[in-house]
């Protein structure tokens, strides 16, 4: 009750302040009144907030106040307001939900004790991961990345089939691929990862193989005692707990990784695209003459005299890459186009990769007088040379006795691996682990990186490849599972429902590329252009909801243009304009040091950029400045219309 005539106006303003009017509509409730809710929540946390450092500086605590509850709303009927009350109460229970998860790099301070956490922390919802599999989407994903997964397995291979002259190569990274991938999808805490070759790591290969070849050590051998000591250290770093370092990589350093992965992605895809048509240039008349066909050849390569120099091949090979990537890019859009039914569309829209795949190879078929590479993907499961060794590697030497030396030294090559292989699983599980993703059931820091690494150093005495999280593929793989929701109220952006959090799409994609081998008369009938397609759509696509990007072309836009984001508001143009430039100038340091003999301290060049950013970042900007540009609760554009037009409503007018 009220006291005196000032309480009842207290009482009053508060209902006013606490109230969101809406005009009279003809639109459905739940959708748009979830949307005020939490509009509504986050207005009275802040205002809550304010008054409690108004109090704690005046040493008062302040009290209760108001006589109405703060969910009212002057509706045109109670039973919305009652609504928005029960809405109201349902994202303050997520709320509480959200506050009790516990945090996955806290230290406990136990040795194994985040292994432990992460171990009740995810197997709990085992059952779970398989019932949520049962969904469209699921089989559409499996597809996609199936390819995704085998192109670079067959890509990374062949290279390093080269610089290891047939000691590893296409067999031997499909069967890691395939097994330790169905494990880690079994064990793993974050099984939407998707684990992979990386170019990093192909690098060590060729470097640790010139340095076995002039030692005159066995190379299968050292790497077996390489992974020795490197599951020496993942023991030690899991049961110390060191993942916790992960916290100080924030989104700074992952913006810059994750953009340079797909720039690499892009980069490759027309790289490559470059050397079909160095191979296969236009000319004015074929057969071509001697003098060119000489060029031709030493510019080739290794590519077979009978397959150079083929008319029409590398502007066929342009238009299935081309093809492949508008047709799956436009298939996401359709998804929400006017055509079609809302389930029909929704099912054209999620199968968009396999159905551009499947036209372009019958494209490919059909166009029978033009020459074009396929994929090559062996007949049987065996080493890629047997006449020089076989699945098991001695640690001891198989045709020479291990210096014993080398036994030890092997701890230094062993330590560059761990970085390589903690540095991208860990930054790959943070990017697809930020909450705007909206990822229910957590990650387990610890736990992946001691799968991994254990895998990786069981992996060498059968002479197979280490693996690592594969950025893109795993970025892609979570946009693939993501429901986006759509758009109730006229000009809402479209925010994220749920991600299809389950194992059995990692099992299936890993059991595929194991089967591969067995479908090879099938898969040989797919030309190299359409997985290059592939390659540049997932570049692309995984660009979108990386803030770096959105910055960047913010730069080529006038200031009236530019959107309404919190470090468009809080940081001045210019100011924010220096960011980038900074990432981008690190981005550029770091494609100079991957391209050139230094390629080995990649990894060291990337922890750098931690320093850089909480030690001298402070300096050139304002604390203000560097939570808006660098914060962990930013909302990226995930490149979604999100907007349904059957179910759009517009206001009355």
């Amino acid at each position: 009750m009220a006291d005196d005539r000032q309480d009842l106006l207290n009482a009053i303003n508060e209902f006013l302040d606490c109230s969101i009017v809406i005009p009279p509509s003809e639109m459905e409730g739940k959708g748009l009144l979830k949307s005020i809710a939490t509009f509504q929540k986050e207005l009275l946390r802040k205002r809550k907030e304010r008054e409690q450092k108004k109090a704690t500086k005046e040493g008062q605590v302040p009290e209760a106040k108001g006589l109405f509850p703060p969910c009212l709303l002057h509706a045109e009927s109670p039973l919305r307001a009652t609504e928005l009350c029960e809405v109201k109460a349902e994202e303050e229970q997520e709320g509480e939900e959200e506050e009790e998860e516990d945090d996955p790099l806290k230290r406990t301070g136990v040795f194994f004790g985040g292994l432990v956490r992460d171990i009740k922390r995810r197997y709990p919802k085992y059952l779970s991961d398989i019932r949520d599999a049962l969904h469209s989407q699921c089989l559409a994903a499996v597809l996609f990345i199936y390819f995704a997964a085998l192109s670079p397995a067959i890509t990374f291979g062949g290279l390093l089939g080269e610089k290891t002259e047939g000691l590893m190569g296409v067999s031997e990274l499909i069967i890691s691929t395939s097994v330790l991938g169905m494990l880690f999808s079994l064990l793993s805490a974050q099984p939407l990862l998707v684990i992979g070759f990386s170019g990093p790591l192909l690098v060590f290969e060729e470097a640790f193989y010139k340095f076995c070849h002039s030692q005159g050590i066995e190379y299968l051998t050292g790497r077996v005692w390489i992974g020795l000591w490197l599951i020496v250290f993942i023991v030690i770093i899991v049961a110390a707990e060191g993942s916790f370092l992960v916290r100080y990589i924030s989104p700074f350093t992952q913006e810059i990784f994750a953009f340079l992965i797909s720039l690499i992605f892009i980069y490759e895809t027309f790289y490559k695209l470059y050397k079909i048509f160095t191979e296969h240039p236009l000319l004015r008349s074929y057969p071509p003459s001697r003098r060119s066909l000489n060029a031709s050849t030493s510019s080739a390569g290794s590519t077979p005299l009978d397959t150079q120099m083929q008319p029409n091949t590398a502007l066929l090979s342009l238009i299935l890459m081309l093809g492949t990537f508008f047709i799956a890019f436009f298939m996401r859009k359709f998804k929400n186009s006017r055509f079609l039914g809302g389930k029909a569309r929704r099912i054209i829209g999620d199968f968009g990769i396999p159905i551009s795949i499947l036209v372009m190879v019958l494209v490919d078929y059909t166009i029978t007088d033009t020459y074009t590479q396929k994929l090559n993907v062996p007949s049987v499961l065996s080493v890629t040379a047997p006449d020089k060794r076989g699945w098991f590697i001695h640690p001891l030497g198989s045709k020479q006795s291990f210096p014993i030396w080398m036994m030890l030294a092997s701890a230094i090559p062993a330590l560059l691996v761990f970085i390589l292989i903690f540095m991208e699983t860990q930054i790959t599980t943070l990017i697809v682990s930020k909450k705007e993703r909206k990822l229910l059931k957590g990650s387990g820091f610890h736990l992946d990186l001691l799968l991994i690494g254990t895998m990786g150093g069981l992996c060498a005495l059968f002479g197979l490849p280490w693996l690592t999280a594969a950025t893109v593929r795993s970025i892609t793989h979570v946009n693939a599972l993501t429901v986006m929701s759509k758009a109730v109220a006229p000009g809402e952006k479209p925010k994220i429902e749920e991600v299809k959090e389950q194992r059995v799409t990692g099992m299936l994609i890993a059991g595929l590329v194991g089967l591969s081998i067995v479908m090879g008369n099938v898969l040989r009938q797919i030309p190299l252009a359409v997985l290059f397609g592939i390659f540049l759509y997932m570049g692309v696509t995984s660009l979108t909801g990386i803030q770096l990007y959105e910055r960047l072309l913010l730069i080529f836009m006038p200031s009236k243009h530019h959107p309404d984001h919190v470090y468009v508001v809080k940081v001045k143009t210019w100011r924010m304009n220096l960011f980038t430039c900074i990432q981008l100038a690190c981005i550029v340091l770091l494609w100079v040091v991957k391209s050139t003999i230094a390629s080995l301290a990649f990894p060291f060049v990337l922890i750098m950029t931690v320093p850089l950013r909480r030690f001298l970042l402070p300096h050139l900007f304002h604390e203000r400045e560097l939570k808006a540009l660098d914060s962990e609760d930013a909302e990226p554009n995930f490149d979604e219309d999100g907007r349904d037009e059957y179910n759009e409503l517009h206001m009355p007018v």
